[in-house]
């Protein structure tokens, strides 16, 4: 063991439970990991979070909501980077994370020497790279879900052609979901299910108070496989401290319920031609907005320069005041729980919906990819917190400036958008209140703890 591995575990006991993170390398997985490793720090548990020098360096620079306080009483091991990739496509980044299993193997063996017990809690993506605590006595480990309940048992009886027992309408409703993803990401993702075995449990980013009767189904569907499941999102805090920023502090100078949150997250890239239609939407409507426009994330965001988007001459001097464009990061949660955001335009990855949700914001929903458009209708159809601004099916389309006027116009000025915010508000509020002591979700945070340090 080298004198930097001696010096990470000097202060552990003997008789201590060690926790290991081993995200998957890309943002939204990042920040989810981190925000869990600094919940179950809270605990008084040492937790250790594994991945690449750079990307560990992305998920402190980019950590949405946490307190430098809590980051800093976390453990962050550093693997040696490779020769970085320079895109954050699903296959290059994949490539990288293969070459991990040696490094994070050996970690957790010196670690597993030093404890009562080590808990490895992982990404899924990174199965197979955590295998070898199959070969470690006093090793457990579980999976992380970073995606939502509803999307995982969907995705489940779509490509696993297990049968959705109860479910048979829903099914038949989720209109084809083909092109959600390629080919060779669905080939990545089964070459970690021989890996998957090994796990204990499940870990899920989401409350039985959005998600109950379909993690209800999932326990179901894993009662056979003695994989115990908990639920304890949302994982990021529901209490925010204010923060000075550009965008805050604008939304401060704005009136109750009346800006339209628009992001896309770090692995979209909108086309020239449709950021002309947005603009022109934008800029007619006369509506208050946000609007964060930035290329999607490389996947060492730390190298280069980010592709700058040209937006017509003189936009942004023609809606000041009434419209805000950031293209750096923009601190999300705060904004969303910010008392002058009444929509979010979205891509519904989970991560944004989760944010939405908790902070009682509707959205508007407009999927590209993975599990958004499971996510675009579990908002829209089954909560009902959300309007669709595109059909899955006309996914190759450019969305017209009318067709975003027509759904911004419904969801922010008219009488079935305030019955969807109202909802959507009592929906935050309970979601608030699940992660509060006695609450749902805290339930089942205490009840994983005291199953992993029994």
């Amino acid at each position: 063991m080298t004198q930097v591995e001696n010096h990470e575990f000097s202060k552990l006991k003997q008789d201590e439970v060690a926790i290991v993170m081993v995200p998957f390398p890309s943002q939204g997985h990042l920040n989810q990991l981190l925000q869990l490793s600094c919940l179950i720090s809270s605990y008084q548990l040492p937790v250790y979070y594994v991945g690449l020098a750079t990307h560990n360096h992305q998920a402190r620079i980019q950590a949405n909501t946490l307190n430098p306080s809590n980051i800093a009483k976390l453990h962050f091991h550093d693997l040696p980077n490779p020769e970085l990739i320079s895109s954050s496509n699903l296959e290059t980044v994949w490539d990288v994370s293969m070459l991990l299993r040696d490094p994070i193997a050996s970690f957790i063996r010196n670690i597993s020497s030093k404890v009562r017990r080590v808990i490895v809690v992982h990404d899924p993506m990174m199965s197979y790279n955590v295998q070898d605590v199959s070969s470690l006595l006093n090793a457990e480990s579980y999976i992380f879900n970073c995606i939502s309940v509803f999307s995982c048992y969907i995705m489940m009886c779509l490509f696993l052609k297990i049968s959705g027992q109860h479910e048979e309408e829903l099914l038949k409703k989720l209109y084809s979901f083909e092109g959600v993803t390629t080919d060779e990401a669905m080939d990545l993702s089964d070459s970690q299910h021989p890996y998957m075995d090994i796990r204990s449990g499940d870990i899920h980013n989401t409350s039985k108070v959005i998600e109950s009767k379909y993690i209800d189904l999932m326990e179901q569907a894993e009662i056979s496989l003695n994989k115990k499941q908990w639920a304890i999102g949302p994982i990021l805090p529901t209490k925010l401290d204010y923060i000075s920023n550009i965008c805050l502090d604008w939304l401060n100078k704005q009136p109750p319920r009346s800006v339209l949150y628009v992001s896309f997250g770090t692995t979209t890239s909108f086309s020239n031609r449709q950021i002309k239609e947005l603009v022109m939407r934008l800029e007619q409507s006369k509506q208050r907005f946000i609007w964060v426009l930035r290329d999607a994330d490389r996947g060492d965001i730390f190298k280069g320069e980010d592709r700058k988007v040209e937006l017509p001459e003189g936009f942004e001097e023609r809606v000041e005041g009434v419209g805000l464009v950031v293209r750096e990061w923009a601190p999300q949660p705060e904004i969303l729980a910010h008392s002058s955001t009444s929509g979010f335009m979205s891509h519904c990855d989970w991560n944004s919906c989760l944010e939405s949700i908790t902070m009682g914001v509707s959205i508007a929903a407009w999927p590209m990819h993975s599990d958004q458009p499971i996510n675009g209708f579990l908002v829209t159809d089954i909560l009902k917190i959300g309007l669709l601004v595109r059909d899955w099916g006309k996914r190759e389309d450019v969305v017209s400036a009318f067709t975003i006027e027509n759904v911004v116009r419904k969801l922010m000025a008219s009488e079935e958008g305030n019955l969807i915010r109202k909802r959507a508000e009592e929906l935050g509020e309970a979601v608030r209140q699940s992660t509060e002591k006695g609450g749902a979700s805290q339930i089942e945070l205490d009840s994983f703890i005291a199953h992993i340090t029994r």
